[in-house]
């Protein structure tokens, strides 16, 4: 989950670049010769400190040493790379080096015939990296992309403020949040930031709930069914309501964007709020949105997302993803010796730094800087059941009908009765 996501979440997701962009003319045209001038267009949505300069200082490193390779660089904010990747895709011209985060949206974009099969390419080198990050990117046994981070979604906490309203432990139960959620409120605090307009950060919501009440299962069941019009899906969406008929939300989060200087992560940042459900980025992101430009620092705490009473869940049963790259289909020879040099240990240990990214390849664990970093690592080492965001693991379409679909749940406008009808109804065309 902008920076990415953050998804973001982050997720089939970017956002809003400067200026005109140019697609590599490569495909047949493209030289064989390795040494022969080589552009590589490459756009990523670590658009923002602490990414942003790590990956402008590896590209300049990578040219130093490819005096015939140019990089053309295109940071995006989130929704704005999600808008132009489509844009590119539906005219059959995609980037030669994109951000991806696998799964149904990669999928349908190798059923398209938009990226590379890069199986053989990477096969000397992709056995140092985690075999749980390569499942979004494996499609029928083929490589198609390689992540460079991996985490999952959970919820970040103040702990100056919840000091503040009394609360001496993080909640394990959903009942526990909701208690949470009320002392905070009668101490004067707000609650939760959200990100309302761009929808992705309330799905997350929705989906843990669905994966606590039904177990992990419950939401492949739905897809393969093509029915989400089940009774524990019903009741994840009654569950949310309860949340949401508490107000806990900053003002204005039905306007808000997740990483503008008003948005969910500036919330955090500045100490607006006392809670937010996001994935493994939240921290930095929360910084680099801060006006102080830190974030909360060690007042930041982390809990995976609770149990629900009655429940076939487990809070081992993880929902999350990772960044990563996929390559088009035109890309110059260069782009996978690019990759490559992105997901080096020491590569990975320098993005690991930033407190940005949960590295991929293994040797680079090490250098995981803060205590929240290392904890989620540890949720997700000890992971029993992993669910991709549902906007990147699912078709495009019915990952879209299910953000609408929850935004409209969370704005008051449709039952939890009445969303799943909707997303069923996409469901069952894709």
């Amino acid at each position: 989950m902008t920076t990415h996501l953050s998804r973001r979440t982050l997720l089939g997701l970017a956002g809003a670049g400067a200026g005109a962009f140019l697609l590599s003319a490569c495909g047949d045209d493209e030289p064989s010769d390795p040494n022969a001038p080589q552009t590589i267009n490459w756009w990523h949505i670590q658009n923002t400190e602490p990414m942003l300069p790590v990956w402008a200082a590896l590209a300049n490193e990578y040219k130093a040493a490819h005096s015939n390779v140019t990089l053309d660089i295109q940071p995006l904010e989130n929704e704005a790379f999600k808008a132009k990747l489509t844009t590119a895709t539906q005219a059959g011209d995609p980037p030669d080096l994109f951000q991806s985060w696998g799964g149904g949206v990669l999928k349908q974009q190798v059923d398209a015939g938009l990226v590379k099969d890069i199986t053989d390419d990477v096969k000397p080198w992709i056995g140092g990296l985690l075999p749980a990050a390569m499942e979004p990117y494996t499609i029928d046994d083929k490589i198609y992309g390689v992540p460079f981070d991996i985490g999952m979604v959970g919820f970040w906490y103040n702990k100056d403020l919840f000091a503040r309203a009394g609360i001496t432990a993080a909640p394990t139960t959903w009942a526990g949040v909701l208690d949470v959620v009320r002392q905070l409120k009668t101490a004067g605090i707000t609650p939760i930031a959200l990100a309302g307009k761009d929808k992705w950060p309330a799905h997350f919501y929705w989906s843990y709930l669905a994966m606590r009440i039904g177990g992990v299962g419950a939401l492949q069941k739905a897809v393969d069914d093509k029915n989400f019009d089940a009774p524990d899906l019903v009741a994840a969406g009654d569950r949310l309501k309860e949340l949401v008929d508490l107000q806990p939300f900053q003002k204005g989060f039905l306007g808000a964007a997740y990483g503008t200087p008003d948005g969910q992560a500036a919330t955090m940042g500045n100490g607006g709020a006392a809670m937010e459900l996001m994935g493994q980025w939240a921290p930095a992101v929360q910084a680099s949105s801060s006006t102080s430009k830190k974030g909360l620092g060690d007042k930041l705490g982390f809990f995976p997302f609770p149990t629900v009473e009655g429940g076939k869940g487990a809070t081992t049963e993880v929902f999350g993803g990772g960044n990563g790259f996929a390559i088009g289909k035109d890309a110059p020879a260069a782009t996978v010796d690019f990759l490559k040099f992105l997901l080096s240990a020491d590569n990975q240990r320098k993005s690991a730094q930033t407190g940005a990214v949960l590295p991929t390849v293994k040797e680079a664990a090490t250098a995981i800087p803060d205590a929240n970093g290392k904890l989620v690592a540890e949720t997700l080492a000890g992971y029993t059941g992993f669910q991709l965001y549902l906007d990147q693991a699912y078709a495009p379409a019915l990952g879209s009908q299910i953000n609408d679909s929850v935004a409209e749940l969370v704005a008051g406008n449709k039952s939890p009765a009445q969303i799943v009808k909707d997303i069923t109804q996409v469901a069952k065309t894709v």
